[in-house]
């Protein structure tokens, strides 16, 4: 059994002028425990309402989510809001750090819904998170103080000290350089890898997509498996990857999509 299992699902927003726009449709994908799977594709493209589906953050307008099994259809709102808590970890481009608080204060914040021993632990399990992340000497700083890099993996830390389950990542490297970027995937594949979390990539990046196990590209719409390295590039929406065997240059195959 899959960890996240989505089947058909679809997500349509009523217009002013009372069109529908049909942002995502019929998106089915599976991501098991412990695995990485990315998903490419430009603005515009739905990758942040498949974010916001998958992280419980939003609800689809047909088709069927399964978390662990469980239809998220059958939940009610608190539980649903019980189960994001719980048991995934977001991490996004700008880190959305608390600009007065020090990197433990943030960190520890997520723990302030925690109940029992997570809740009177909270200081610790921060400390021990920062400590994971390379900034065990860093407790005290506020994030002005930080790099970008630091900042971002201030924000793994918090994203990940109440042990989710599933690790949604949109744009991480998005503000930051090359090198920079690489120790932060390095550092959410190393951390998904150790706790058996899922960890799903959201990018515009095709390197930072191609260290997945998995890739897809979101166009249109519409989700359709890809097959990705580090020498893929954009060609419009299109990634063209290198097809080594020929010396020749291949575009993905767009499944029907206008790319």
């Amino acid at each position: 059994m899959s960890l996240l299992e989505l089947t058909d699902v679809t997500r349509s927003v009523r217009l002013p002028d009372e069109r529908l726009l049909h942002i995502l449709q019929g998106v089915t994908v599976a991501v098991d425990a412990g695995e990485h799977v990315a998903i490419v594709g430009r603005s515009g493209t739905g990758k942040s309402t498949l974010l916001n589906i998958l992280g419980l953050l939003d609800a689809p307008t047909s088709g069927q989510y399964l978390l662990e099994g469980v239809p998220i259809g059958t939940l009610s709102n608190g539980a649903r809001t019980k189960r994001r808590g719980r048991d995934f970890g977001f991490v996004f481009q700008q880190f959305n750090l608390l600009p007065g608080r020090t990197a433990l204060e943030n960190v520890s914040a997520p723990l302030l819904y925690a109940r029992g021993r997570q809740f009177w632990s909270r200081t610790r399990l921060a400390a021990e998170m920062l400590e994971r992340v390379g900034l065990g000497d860093r407790v005290d700083t506020l994030p002005d103080k930080l790099s970008g890099g630091e900042q971002q993996r201030v924000a793994i830390a918090r994203a990940l000290v109440r042990g989710p389950r599933v690790i949604l990542a949109d744009e991480p490297t998005g503000a930051l350089d090359v090198e920079t970027g690489g120790e932060v995937m390095d550092l959410l594949d190393e951390i998904a890898s150790q706790t058996g979390a899922a960890l799903v990539t959201i990018t515009h990046d095709l390197a930072v997509a191609a260290r997945a196990e998995r890739q897809y590209r979101l166009a249109d719409g519409i989700l359709v498996p890809i097959s990705l390295d580090t020498t893929a590039e954009w060609v419009g929406d299109v990634p063209l990857v290198a097809d080594r065997s020929s010396h020749t240059e291949r575009r993905l195959p767009d499944a029907g999509v206008r790319a």
